[in-house]
C-alpha cells in the first residue's frame, strides 16, 4: 500500500508542474508576436509594461492603450515504447490575453498598468489512454496585474519597474490504480507577488538596446482541495476529501535585445532570453490528513535555458506593416522525469505578423505562430513510462492599439 500511495502522490503533484515547466506563454503583444516574440529593445507603446518598463517613458504618445488575445491550438502525439499504441491529446483552445494602458505624466515620467496571462493552458488525454495513471486532463490559468512606473534621464535612456500581483488556479484529474472508476481530483488557487525591471537605451536614431528582468515568483498553494474516489475498503486509509499544500516556482527571466533600423522601411531585432528553470529542483507537498498519504519530496532537476530570437518589420507605407521572425526554445526538463502532463520538447517556431492603420491613431494587429516540437523518446523513470512524443502548435492572434 505504501508503494502505491507514494506513486499516487508523485503522479498527482507532478501534474501541477505546468506552473513551472513546458513553455511560457509569452504572447503579450501581437506586434512582438509577429517578430519572433522579440520586444525588449523595441519601443511599441504600452506593451513595454511587459517587455521592458524602461522604454515606457520614451514612448512618443501622451496616452497609449493595447488589448489583444491569441488562440493556442496544440496537439501531442504519443507512441508507447515497445508497442503499437498511439494516442493523441484532444486539447481545447487556450486564449491568453493582454490589456495595457499607459500615459506620460510629463516629459520624464510615465505610468501604466498591464493585465496579462503569462501561464495558462489545458491538456486533455483520453480517459482510458495508456498513461491515465499519470494524467487524464489538466487545466490551469494565471493572471498577472502589473502597475508600472518609468523614468527617463534624457531622450535616449530610460529605466522602469513594475510590481506584479500573480493570481493562479489549477484543476487536475487522473485515474487511480484500483478497481472501478477510481480517480483523483486536485483543485486549488493561490496569489503571489513579483516584479519586473528594465532599462532601454536608444544609442542613435537607428540603434537601440534593451535589458529586462522578471523576478522568480513562488506560487505557494495552501489548503488546496484533494478529492479521492476509491473503493469503500480503502476509504479509511485514503480520506475522500483532503487538503494539500505545495510550492511551485515560476522562473526568473533575464532578456537582452538589440534592434537596428537598417533602412527607413526595415527594422531588424535580435534577442536572447535566459529562463532560469534551474531554480526548480524538487516539488515538496504536504497533505492535511495523513492516513496512508505520506509527505514527500520529488526531484525535478530542471535546467536553465537560453532562447535566441530574431525578428524583422517592414513598413510598406503609413497604413501597412509586415513582420516575420523565428526562435528556438530548448526544453528545460530532466531526462529522468519527463511526463505527459508537461510535454516540453526542443522547439522551432516561425512567426508572421501584419498591422493595418485605417486612421492615424488606430492600429489593428494580427499575428501567427507555428511551433514544431522535435520528435523525441522520453521516459518517466519512477513508473517506467516511456515513449515517443511529437508536438505541433498553431497560434493565431489579434489585437488593437490606439493612441492620443
Amino acid at each position: 500500500m505504501r508503494k502505491i500511495t507514494l506513486f499516487l502522490l508523485s503522479s498527482l503533484l507532478f501534474s501541477m508542474t505546468m506552473y513551472a515547466g513546458g513553455y511560457q506563454v509569452r504572447l503579450q503583444g501581437n506586434k512582438q508576436n509577429g517578430m519572433g516574440l522579440v520586444g525588449t529593445s523595441l519601443n511599441m507603446g504600452s506593451s513595454s509594461i511587459f517587455y521592458n518598463p524602461g522604454a515606457l517613458s520614451l514612448m512618443k504618445d501622451k496616452l497609449h492603450f493595447e488589448l489583444g488575445a491569441s488562440g493556442i491550438m496544440s496537439n501531442v502525439d504519443f507512441q508507447r515504447a515497445g508497442s503499437n499504441e498511439n494516442y493523441q491529446t484532444d486539447n481545447p483552445m487556450s486564449t491568453p490575453f493582454y490589456v495595457y494602458g499607459a500615459g506620460k505624466i510629463n516629459d520624464m515620467i510615465a505610468v501604466g498598468v498591464g493585465v496579462y496571462t503569462p501561464y495558462g493552458s489545458t491538456s486533455k488525454w483520453d480517459d482510458d489512454w495508456t498513461g491515465k495513471l499519470l494524467i487524464q486532463n489538466i487545466a490551469l490559468k494565471a493572471i498577472f496585474v502589473q502597475p508600472t512606473i518609468s523614468f527617463n534621464f534624457n531622450e535616449k535612456f530610460g529605466i522602469g519597474a513594475g510590481f506584479i500581483l500573480a493570481m493562479g488556479d489549477v484543476e487536475i484529474n487522473k485515474a487511480l490504480n484500483y478497481s472501478g472508476d477510481a480517480e483523483a481530483n486536485l483543485k486549488g488557487s493561490t496569489t503571489s507577488y513579483g516584479f519586473n525591471i528594465g532599462a532601454f537605451y536608444k544609442a542613435s536614431e537607428k540603434l537601440a538596446f534593451g535589458v529586462d528582468y522578471r523576478s522568480e515568483i513562488m506560487m505557494k498553494m495552501e489548503g488546496g482541495d484533494a478529492t479521492f474516489t476509491v473503493p469503500s475498503a480503502l476509504q479509511t486509509t485514503i480520506p475522500k476529501a483532503n487538503k494539500f499544500d505545495a510550492e511551485l516556482p515560476l522562473p526568473a527571466n533575464l532578456d537582452f535585445s538589440v534592434s537596428y533600423q537598417a533602412t527607413e522601411q526595415l527594422l531588424l531585432a535580435f534577442e536572447l532570453d535566459w529562463v532560469m528553470w534551474g531554480t526548480y529542483k524538487s516539488l515538496d507537498f504536504t497533505f492535511e490528513e495523513q492516513g496512508a498519504l505520506l509527505n514527500s519530496t520529488n526531484p525535478r532537476e530542471y535546467k536553465d535555458t537560453f532562447i535566441p530570437r530574431i525578428g524583422a518589420q517592414y513598413s510598406l507605407n503609413d497604413q501597412f506593416q509586415l513582420r516575420a521572425g523565428m526562435y528556438y526554445d530548448q526544453s528545460p526538463t530532466n531526462e529522468k522525469y519527463f511526463t505527459p502532463e508537461t510535454v516540453s520538447l526542443n522547439t522551432f517556431a516561425y512567426t508572421l505578423g501584419l498591422s493595418y492603420s485605417p486612421i492615424e491613431k488606430l492600429s489593428i494587429d494580427v499575428s501567427f505562430l507555428q511551433l514544431f516540437g522535435q520528435t523525441a523518446e522520453k521516459e518517466y523513470t519512477p513508473s517506467n513510462f516511456k515513449g515517443t512524443y511529437q508536438t505541433i502548435v498553431y497560434i493565431p492572434g489579434i489585437g488593437v492599439s490606439f493612441k492620443f
